[in-house]
C-alpha cells in the first residue's frame, strides 16, 4: 500500500510538472508580446533564451538538489520543489517584463522541476529489477502531461494570457499540500549521507559520478541519446512546415498524438517488453527504433511514412528510462539523489547544446544556395545513435534481468 500510494503521488507530481511546461507552448508568442520582447522573430529568440536559462539552471543546480535530498531525505525536498514551482508560475503570471520571466524560469530550474528528487524517490522504493518499468511510468506521466498541458494552455488563454500560469500555480501548490499529508519518506536516516562543501560544486559532482565504477558508460549514452533526441522538440514545427506546409493546428495535433503514444509505450508496453525480453533486449529494441525513425525522417516526404516513423520515434523513448535504470542499479542507496541530479544536469546540457547544432544544420539544409535536404538534422541524430552502439553493447552486464 505504501509503495503504490507513493508511486501514484510521484507520478501525479511529474504529470503536473509536465503540464506546467507544456501549458506555456501555445501562449509563448503572446507572452513575449506582453512583455515587449519584439515581433515574432525576436519573440522566438527570447522564448528560446527562456528555455536555455531553465536548462542551464537545472544543469548547475541538479546535482546540488540531488545531494540535498541524499542528506535531508526526499520528502522535504520534493515538497519544497513543488512550492518553488508554484512561486515560479505566480511570477510568470504577474511578470510585466522579460527579466521577471527570466527570474521565474531560473527558480524553476533551481527546483529541478521536481524530476530529480522524484526519480530518486522511485529508485529508493523500487527493487533493481523493477526500476526500468517504474522509470517508464515516469515517462508515461510526462507524456500525459505534455498532452494535457498545451490543451489547457490553449483553452485557458481564451480567458487571459496569464490564466494558464495561475492554473499551474494552483496545481503545484495543491499537490505540495497534498504531499504534506500523504507522502512518506523513502530514504531512512541510516542511508543518508552528509551534505558537504564538495556538493556545492556541480562540476565536481558530475566528475565524481563519472569516476564511479559502472556509471561512466550509461551516463555517456544518456547524454548522447538526449542530444540526438532533442532534434524532435527543436525542429518538429519548422520541419513539418517546411516539408508538408502544415499549419499550427496540425503541428499541435501531431505533438499531442506523440504524447499519447509516448504514454502508451512507457506506461503500457515497456513492462511487457521487459518481461518478455529483459532490460538489455528492450534497450536494443528502442535503439533500433530510434535509428530507423531518425533515418526515415531524414528522407521522408509523405504523410504515411511520417506516421510510421512517428510511432517508431515514440518506441525509441524506451531508451532513456532503461539507461537511467541501468545507471541507478550501479549506484549505492545513499547516492541515488546525486546520481539523478547528475543525469538531469547531463540532460539539461544536451538541451542547451543540441538546439544550437540542430537549428544550424536545418538552416544550412534549406538554404537555396546549397543542397536542399531539410531532414539533415535527423540524419545527423541517426549517426550519433549509431555511434552509441559499441558503448550500448557494453551495458549488457548492467541489466537487472
Amino acid at each position: 500500500m505504501f509503495k503504490n500510494r507513493a508511486i501514484v503521488f510521484v507520478l501525479i507530481t511529474l504529470m503536473i510538472d509536465a503540464i506546467g511546461i507544456g501549458i506555456v507552448f501555445p501562449i509563448m508568442p503572446d507572452l513575449m508580446a506582453r512583455v515587449g520582447a519584439g515581433d515574432t522573430g525576436q519573440g522566438a529568440f527570447w522564448g528560446g533564451l527562456l528555455m536555455a536559462v531553465y536548462a542551464g539552471a537545472t544543469f548547475l543546480c541538479g546535482p546540488i538538489v540531488g545531494s540535498i535530498s541524499d542528506a535531508a531525505g526526499r520528502r522535504p525536498v520534493l515538497i519544497a520543489a513543488l512550492v518553488v514551482l508554484a512561486v515560479d508560475y505566480v511570477i510568470m503570471a504577474l511578470a510585466g517584463s522579460f527579466w521577471l520571466l527570466l527570474l521565474g524560469r531560473s527558480l524553476a530550474g533551481l527546483a529541478g522541476a521536481t524530476y530529480i528528487t522524484a526519480t530518486a524517490y522511485i529508485a529508493d522504493i523500487s527493487a533493481p529489477k523493477e526500476r526500468a518499468a517504474n522509470f517508464g511510468l515516469i515517462g508515461a506521466a510526462f507524456g500525459i502531461g505534455f498532452v494535457l498541458g498545451p490543451a489547457i494552455g490553449g483553452v485557458a488563454a481564451e480567458i487571459s494570457v496569464t490564466a494558464p500560469f495561475w492554473i499551474a500555480a494552483v496545481l503545484s501548490a495543491a499537490n505540495a499540500l497534498f504531499g504534506c499529508f500523504v507522502l512518506p519518506e523513502s530514504l531512512p536516516p541510516e542511508k543518508r549521507r552528509p551534505f558537504g562543501k564538495r556538493d556545492l560544486n556541480p562540476f565536481k559532482s558530475v566528475y565524481d559520478a563519472f569516476r564511479t565504477p559502472g556509471l561512466a558508460v550509461p551516463m555517456i549514452c544518456i547524454f548522447v541519446f538526449e542530444f540526438a533526441n532533442m532534434v524532435y522538440p527543436t525542429l518538429w514545427a519548422f520541419w513539418t512546415r517546411e516539408v508538408f506546409d502544415w499549419p499550427t493546428l496540425y503541428i499541435g495535433l501531431s505533438l499531442a498524438a506523440y504524447g499519447v503514444m509516448l504514454a502508451g509505450v512507457q506506461g503500457g508496453l515497456m513492462p511487457v517488453f521487459i518481461r518478455w525480453m529483459g532490460d538489455f533486449r528492450t534497450l536494443m529494441l528502442g535503439m533500433t527504433a530510434a535509428l530507423i525513425a531518425m533515418t526515415g525522417f531524414g528522407f521522408t516526404g509523405t504523410i504515411i511514412a511520417l506516421t510510421v516513423f512517428l510511432v517508431l520515434a515514440a518506441l525509441s523513448d524506451l531508451v532513456p528510462a532503461l539507461l537511467t535504470a541501468m545507471a541507478s542499479n550501479q549506484a549505492d542507496g545513499d547516492r541515488q539523489g546525486i546520481l539523478q541530479g547528475v543525469i538531469a544536469s547531463l540532460t539539461s546540457l544536451a538541451a542547451i547544446l543540441s538546439p544550437l547544432v540542430m537549428t544550424g544544420l536545418f538552416r544550412a539544409s534549406v538554404d537555396e544556395r546549397g543542397v536542399y535536404l531539410p531532414g539533415l538534422p535527423f540524419l545527423f541524430s541517426a549517426a550519433l545513435v549509431a555511434m552509441m552502439l559499441p558503448l550500448v553493447f557494453r551495458l549488457r552486464g548492467h541489466a537487472s534481468v
